[in-house]
């Protein structure tokens, strides 16, 4: 595991709207995610999981403090600059899997480096597929594979390009209890075998007990953390931050 901080936060607050009216969707956030590690956020609805993803991940303006990707103030960026640090630095995995019909997996899984330019690493590649299970599945388009196949296909698009970051958001959202265990365990492999670093917002106490740490979210605020989760103690966690125990 490695001991750098792979993605962090400084006093970062993300406000909508303005005046009276206006909502601190995060309210002052000082994290750091480390290098090599498997973090969960989960918090009620509405606590701010999916803005502080959105804005670690540059894909959110935030209104005021600093969101770092190893030491890149991405805050700071030109929009050119922020669009090619995603490119070639962040993963992401979405709940609703993202793939383009037209396309077969393989295409699917190598889309970002064809926008790169880049040219996959075979042995690379072969090892992330052969990980994922997908080999036999790499000619078939995304309608002729299963919900679980279609998110191994997601994961492996996302680390093909050996990003330093993974977001996954909800990534076991639309899937059935056999396919998320499959796809959890992929990303925890990922992150144990690959040096990964992977940071996923959940619900799921199942989910968040497949990960290093959780952290937990309230009205923009991290108010809890744990460590080496297991889903009785994300659940107690979980039932006492929705009766208002923070």
């Amino acid at each position: 595991m490695s001991t750098q901080v792979a993605a962090s936060t400084h006093e970062l607050r993300k406000v909508y709207g303005k005046g009276e009216a206006s909502v601190a969707a995060l309210d002052g956030i000082d994290l750091d995610i480390g290098g090599g590690q498997f973090t969960a956020i989960m918090g009620p609805s509405g606590s701010g999981k999916s803005t502080l993803m959105h804005c670690l991940a540059g894909l959110d303006a935030v209104t005021s403090g600093h969101a770092y990707i190893g030491d890149t103030d991405i805050t700071r960026l030109k929009e050119k600059d922020l669009t090619r640090l995603r490119r070639d630095r962040i993963g992401f995995v979405f709940q609703a899997f993202n793939l383009i019909p037209t396309l077969t997996a393989e295409e699917n899984i190598l889309l970002p480096l064809a926008i790169a330019g880049r040219a996959a690493d075979p042995a690379w590649f072969d090892l992330v597929v052969d990980t994922v299970g997908l080999g036999d599945r790499l000619r078939h388009r995304p309608g002729e594979l299963s919900g679980g196949q279609q998110q191994r296909v997601a994961c492996a698009r996302a680390l093909v390009s050996k990003p330093s970051i993974i977001f996954a958001d909800e990534p076991t959202g639309n899937l059935d209890s056999t396919s998320g265990a499959e796809v959890l365990g992929f990303l925890r492999r990922s992150v144990d075998e690959f040096d990964q670093t992977i940071v996923m917002v959940t619900h799921d106490p199942v989910a968040a007990s497949h990960t290093d740490r959780v952290l937990f979210l309230a009205d923009g605020r991290i108010v809890d953390e744990l460590w080496q989760p297991e889903r009785e103690s994300v659940l107690e966690r979980m039932v006492a931050l929705s009766n208002g125990a923070h």
